[in-house]
């Protein structure tokens, strides 16, 4: 299965459990699982974390067939049995609560869906499951670099999968107001990584957020060493960036609304979106493979924990 990596650290999160509603696995647990599917892994692993050694044996899985069988696996209502939430160092404070089997396959799938995959119930009873290939999805955002922060990772994932949800659930102006806020995230990364000088204070405006990262990976239309048709994409980037702002200003959940969207409107927002962010970070990698930008920074132990 082709899986981005924002969906193998979400996976990640999922088969880990706990405080996220999954049901939660310790270290052993973790190992007895992930054996099962022919690692031969023995407890202490090296891992900094749970989360980090679920993220390497994922990375590892998702390219064997055997990815789609621990997917369904992962949803299974035994799970609920065999598995708890774990003990509380302060008895006092409030147990997390656990998503039922259902709720779990939903999130799971509306992660699965911008890799153009989901899970189906099989048979009457609903509890076996098989994965299949979507055709005519979003577009995903599979390129997001692993130097990125954890968090930021993180807000940038879920603005994608809200995305999508709000797009299932017909809330097409929330998908626009998400849409513009993957962008702007995606940018205030891209400028946080790059930017040799601390980044100016975000003022709200994209466009210009978006010239200055433009301007730090060289993307200038007014190149004389390009073609007119990529001069042409160059200012269409740009273009995308002031329709997103102009969209959530006219169509979205967050200014009193001029336009009411439609699903069309939604879906031609999150894509370009993502098209966009897609664009951008390959630019990122490919350009700091040319010796163009400073090499990458790992993110810390603190950050992939």
């Amino acid at each position: 299965m082709n899986l981005s990596q924002a969906t193998i650290q979400k996976l990640a999160d999922f088969t880990c459990g706990g405080s996220n509603g999954w049901p939660y696995r310790s270290g052993p647990e973790l190992v007895a699982l992930f054996n099962r599917y022919g690692f031969k892994d023995t407890y202490p692993f090296t891992s900094s974390s749970r989360t980090a050694f679920a993220r390497e044996k994922l990375t590892e899985l998702a390219t064997k067939e055997a990815m789609g069988k621990f997917l369904c696996d992962l949803i299974s209502p035994a799970n609920w049995i065999e598995l708890r939430q774990p003990e509380l160092r302060q008895p006092e404070l409030r147990q997390p609560e656990l998503h039922t089997p259902k709720e779990c396959l939903d999130r799971l799938n509306a992660l699965l869906a911008f890799d153009n995959y989901e899970i189906v119930a099989m048979g009457n009873r609903g509890i076996f499951h098989k994965v299949q290939f979507i055709s005519g999805s979003l577009v995903t955002v599979d390129s997001m670099p692993k130097s990125l922060p954890e968090f930021t990772a993180t807000s940038i994932e879920e603005q994608i999968i809200k995305c999508r949800q709000k797009i299932d659930s017909e809330d097409y102006d929330g998908a626009i107001t998400n849409a513009r806020t993957l962008v702007e995230h995606m940018l205030l990364a891209i400028e946080e990584e790059l930017s040799e000088e601390p980044p100016p204070q975000f003022d709200g405006d994209l466009s210009r957020l978006f010239n200055r990262v433009r301007s730090l990976l060289n993307l200038s239309a007014s190149r004389k060493d390009i073609s007119e048709s990529l001069k042409q994409v160059l200012t269409g980037l740009a273009s995308i960036v002031t329709g997103l702002a102009a969209m959530r200003n006219k169509m979205s959940d967050s200014h009193g609304k001029t336009y009411r969207p439609e699903r069309h409107h939604a879906k031609l927002a999150v894509n370009s979106a993502k098209t966009l962010a897609e664009f951008l970070f390959e630019t990122v990698d490919y350009q700091r493979k040319k010796g163009l930008l400073k090499p990458s920074t790992p993110p810390s132990s603190s950050q992939t924990a």
